[in-house]
């Protein structure tokens, strides 16, 4: 199974609020080819680390491509260029926020920042990310350690602010209507 987190906490002219961008981006990655097969729910999350920021909307997608992970993440970068994300210092505020976390059984571990890690290096430990992953995947397995997500899931710190959003009935359960009107 692949999965890509998802993350925005400042609102964009074209998208409107955080959420309704993460619909958008859905539905752009969606278009690109990757076929999204099932979503989490929405979760408001204090920043990691703790800071004056808004707080942000994430959640986690499963999807199908024939894309290589290399590939993949290519495609999840020109998405958030093309949402308008600047890359200035790190744990910035973000208009878009596209990570992907695991890639099947795939383990590459990078030997410098840039290069691609998979599973993602930092999920581990992160509410916003471990939490809606458990949502839905509530069986799946970390390829590097062996853990189940529920044992993921119970090693979470408990100083992390993170709480599950209602529907919001548009596209991906988010305010984004989705090009068709839908």
């Amino acid at each position: 199974m692949i999965f890509i987190g998802l993350g925005a906490n400042l609102p964009t002219e074209t998208y409107g609020p955080p959420r309704a961008a993460l619909g958008a981006a859905l539905e752009a990655l969606q278009g690109q080819g990757p076929v999204i097969r099932q979503h989490s729910p929405w979760y408001e999350s204090a920043p990691v680390p703790v800071s004056d920021q808004p707080w942000y909307v994430n959640g986690v997608c499963r999807i199908e491509t024939t894309l290589t992970a290399q590939q993949l993440v290519a495609l999840l970068l020109d998405l958030e260029t093309r949402f308008g994300r600047l890359r200035s210092v790190q744990n910035a505020p973000r208009i878009l926020d596209m990570d992907l976390l695991a890639y099947n059984d795939l383990v590459l571990a990078g030997s410098d920042p840039s290069a691609l890690s998979v599973p993602h290096p930092r999920m581990y430990g992160r509410a916003f990310v471990i939490l809606p992953l458990a949502d839905i995947a509530p069986d799946w397995v970390d390829p590097v350690s062996g853990k189940a997500i529920c044992d993921l899931r119970a090693a979470l710190p408990e100083d992390q602010q993170t709480r599950p959003m209602a529907d919001a009935h548009g596209l991906f359960g988010t305010e984004w209507p989705g090009q068709a009107g839908e």
